[in-house]
């Protein structure tokens, strides 16, 4: 489709990475210079239920897909600069190192080795080879990790990647958008996108007010698919994390370790910041369908998943069978916290694709709508890179690598999961069925 003319107001539907980071990048772009922009989310700054509001997120280039490899490359030329002013300053990013793993014989095994290729790749063009380093047994993946355990039989280690302190992140760039004094930031639930025929011309709100635009910018992360049909191409699913109390003495000797993945589980742990560590689950997470009206069509119902956070149940905590991976996680690569009680858990909304590609494109049907979503829990890691990526397919000018990957498929599929070799767990899991078998071990 043809770009549409530059618009001479926007607004953007949710504050986290997609939406915050297109906020700043439209505000700093001089074809931008005469739009208004308006910067709309339910809750205050920042979400407290938001996928990107968290302790720590992974900062890697280790993906089996080269395109992806590369941009996150770029945005960690911008993690890695430390003043105290730099998005990595100040704690907000350690590069910690990363020790990927897989186990034979099970999948992860070709996710692992395609990044193993892109990531020393990158270290040799860098002049780093040194940093990447395979391991072909456990006892080099333990010594590595330096926790007591490990996990995965086979695996590599790449120094050139860490962690971040994910809402600290989020809370330096959103200061950086205040600065640019372009944004109007608003509060309020939107219940639809309003519509006049086929041109998507504004989104009302819960006290009936209606935000208009020329251009909309839906960045609603896991809630996308209550304001448009996303049905067969994006889904939200949840991912369970668990979290435990640390001393101090533990949190010196855990601090100098690497974040350790395992592709074939999905289980992580990255290292504990104040006195808190995470165990978590990258899966195919859990489902929770609830029926509301057709977004294109409020004559009809439609069932989607939706999330289903702390917002919305204060008590809530996440299943038995979470729980239960997180725990034997933790039994296998740190050993001597095996027994050590969750003191919290929270379950975080992905937006996944089939093939955990984002999906940054203008709607097929509706002039006037823009999506940047689909964030298939892999997102983070690009807050630096991606508004420029999203303006610049604003303007017509999407990446030539990520044109087809990024675009709205013409195809549905009847249950989306990601197939990208990343996720463990079981796919289909409804949660309210598995809160129901018991939950809080």
């Amino acid at each position: 489709m043809a770009t549409p003319p530059q618009p001479k107001s926007i607004l953007i539907l949710g504050h986290g990475v997609f939406g915050l980071s297109t906020a700043y990048s439209l505000s700093l772009r001089p074809s931008f210079a005469n739009t208004t922009i308006t910067l709309l989310d339910r809750s205050i700054f920042p979400s407290p239920d938001g996928s990107s509001v968290d302790t720590s997120r992974i900062i890697r280039a280790d993906y089996h897909d080269a395109a992806y490899a590369a941009l996150a490359e770029r945005a960690q030329e911008t993690w890695r600069q430390q003043g105290p002013n730099d998005l990595g300053g100040e704690g907000r990013y350690t590069e910690s190192g990363l020790v990927l793993v897989a186990n034979k014989g099970q999948q992860g095994e070709d996710y692992v080795r395609g990044s193993l290729e892109n990531v020393a790749y990158i270290a040799k063009n860098c002049g780093d080879e040194g940093t990447v380093q395979e391991f072909k047994h456990r006892s080099e993946i333990e010594a590595a990790v330096g926790a007591g355990g490990g996990s995965g039989d086979w695996g590599y280690i790449n120094r050139r990647s860490g962690w971040a302190d994910a809402e600290a992140g989020m809370v330096w760039l959103r200061k950086k958008v205040e600065a640019t004094g372009r944004m109007d930031f608003k509060q309020g639930e939107v219940v639809s996108l309003v519509k006049d025929g086929k041109k998507v011309t504004g989104a009302k709100l819960t006290s009936g007010k209606v935000e208009s635009a020329d251009l909309v910018i839906l960045a609603t992360g896991a809630w996308s698919g209550k304001l448009v049909d996303l049905q067969g191409r994006a889904q939200a699913t949840g991912q369970v994390l668990c979290y435990l109390d640390i001393t101090e003495e533990e949190q010196k000797k855990l601090g100098k370790c690497p974040v350790l993945l395992n592709m074939s589980t999905g289980m992580f742990i990255i290292p504990p910041a104040n006195r808190t560590l995470k165990v978590a689950r990258h899966a195919y997470g859990l489902l929770n369908p609830v029926t509301i009206p057709d977004p294109c069509d409020s004559s009809k119902n439609i069932t989607t998943s939706l999330p289903k956070t702390a917002y919305d149940d204060p008590d809530l905590w996440v299943p038995h069978e979470g729980e239960s991976d997180c725990r034997k996680a933790l039994r296998e690569m740190i050993p001597w916290l095996a027994e050590r009680p969750f003191a919290k858990s929270k379950i975080c909304w992905y937006t996944d694709t089939p093939k955990g590609d984002f999906i940054i494109t203008y709607h097929p049907e509706f002039e006037g709508l823009f999506l940047a979503t689909g964030g298939s829990g892999h997102g983070y890691k690009f807050l630096p890179v991606i508004g420029d990526c999203i303006v610049d397919t604003i303007e017509g000018n999407c990446p030539k690598e990520f044109k087809e990957k990024w675009a709205w498929s013409p195809d549905c599929v009847e249950n989306v999961v990601t197939m990208d070799g990343s996720r463990g767990s079981k796919p289909g899991l409804i949660l309210e069925e598995e809160l129901r078998k018991g939950s809080k071990l």
